[in-house]
């Protein structure tokens, strides 16, 4: 499969539902070995979205993540849910945003105390300098009246260990804050996802909100308010973040398309514009191109468009054929093909706007072949 969708995890059920609740059309997708997942679109958009459920600690993490990527072959990997923050610097309901992340709990014993000896990890460079602009923009949050002030995003470090950290005064919290002094909020998932993602070669971004200080007041009624708000501000930036990678990646893929094109095409062109009268073409070949005699172009129609559309699906057959789409892909483009057939037919507003959403999920499957994708952006603009 292509890499046309972001996958989300979470590792809380309340984390989940507030990813879920910013999906449209969510239907179950099941993994051979169990796992459930839901795969939907962002709400008014066309970014595929895949979402699952880790389970709270890095290994079952790791685990899922692992198996999502493999299935799904994402273009991103999100995590996102709530953390504690270990300074003032992050306030309740803020959204941090790693730009690296630490396994804290690697070490080694000695007479004179516990020496830290973390693994680490770096978000990758395109989605933090994405997330960097949209934090700057700064138009993600959803609107929230009777809740004070909007979250903002920071930037920095979280640390990921194995037991929950509720304490600012414990032995082991000094040595985290000690050790750790950059780390703006503690979790228990983010190195099992980093791994997994450096293991997977899939890019990986961490994402939590602030629901409370890691200082004692875990489970207080103050928490219980907090976690539901922090975990929406994280699905909010994280699925805001998801739409504009896949608009981003859509548009690398057209450029390149476009480039690929222009390489195909003669350096010079000759347009004639006759009427009423005798035309000769003399040329080696000719390709792309349209003739039109005593007559106009025909005008684009939902007719027009459905022939273009079954024309597509010889084209897509002959790519399969090739070797150019492997079985799996060429099956999701039939399917996605039929359906925008389906809907172009109905010739309506709201079947144009499905239309146009399918054919740029087609899109996105046939991102591999650039002559694919160059006949595609005809389509979704005869589409609108």
């Amino acid at each position: 499969m292509s890499k046309d969708l972001v996958v989300i995890l979470t590792a809380l059920n309340l984390e989940y539902q507030a990813v879920r609740r910013k999906l449209a059309g969510p239907q179950v997708h099941h993994h051979e070995r169990g796992t459930r997942f839901e795969v939907g679109t962002v709400q008014g958009t066309s970014c595929r979205v895949a979402l699952g459920l880790t389970n709270k600690g890095n290994h079952s993490a790791a685990v899922i993540a692992e198996r999502a990527i493999q299935e799904f072959s994402p273009a991103a990997v999100l995590f996102v849910g709530v953390a504690g923050a270990l300074w003032d610097t992050a306030r309740l309901g803020d959204v941090v945003m790693a730009t690296h992340v630490y396994a804290y709990h690697g070490g080694t014993s000695e007479d004179d105390g516990l020496k830290a000896r973390p693994r680490g990890w770096e978000a990758p460079h395109g989605i933090s300098q994405l997330a960097a602009h949209l934090a700057r923009v700064n138009d993600w949050a959803d609107d929230a009246p009777g809740h004070g002030r909007a979250p903002q995003v920071r930037f920095g470090a979280i640390a990921a260990g194995e037991v929950v950290q509720n304490s600012k005064i414990s032995a082991e919290a000094q040595w985290i804050r000690q050790h750790y002094n950059d780390a703006l909020a503690i979790e228990m998932e983010a190195a099992g996802v980093a791994q997994a993602g450096h293991l997977s070669g899939a890019p990986v971004a961490i994402i939590r909100g602030i629901s409370d200080r890691a200082d004692g007041t875990k489970n207080s009624a103050k928490d219980r308010n907090w976690q539901p708000r922090a975990a929406a501000n994280a699905a909010a930036f994280a699925t805001r973040l998801a739409v504009e990678l896949l608009g981003e990646q859509e548009q690398i893929a057209m450029s390149r398309a476009e480039k690929a094109q222009s390489a195909d095409r003669p350096a010079e062109r000759v347009s004639n514009t006759v009427h009423n009268s005798t035309v000769g073409i003399m040329a080696g070949s000719v390709k792309d191109s349209n003739v039109h005699l005593n007559t106009t172009p025909l005008a684009a129609g939902p007719t027009g468009l459905v022939a273009e559309l079954n024309g597509f699906r010889e084209h897509l057959k002959h790519h399969h054929v090739e070797g150019a789409l492997d079985d799996d892909t060429y099956r999701e483009a039939l399917a996605d093909l039929e359906s925008a057939r389906r809907t172009a037919s109905e010739n309506t507003l709201d079947s144009s706007r499905r239309t146009t959403m399918t054919l740029k999920r087609l899109r996105g499957l046939v991102a591999d072949c650039p002559v694919l994708v160059a006949e595609l952006a005809h389509l979704i603009t005869a589409g609108r």
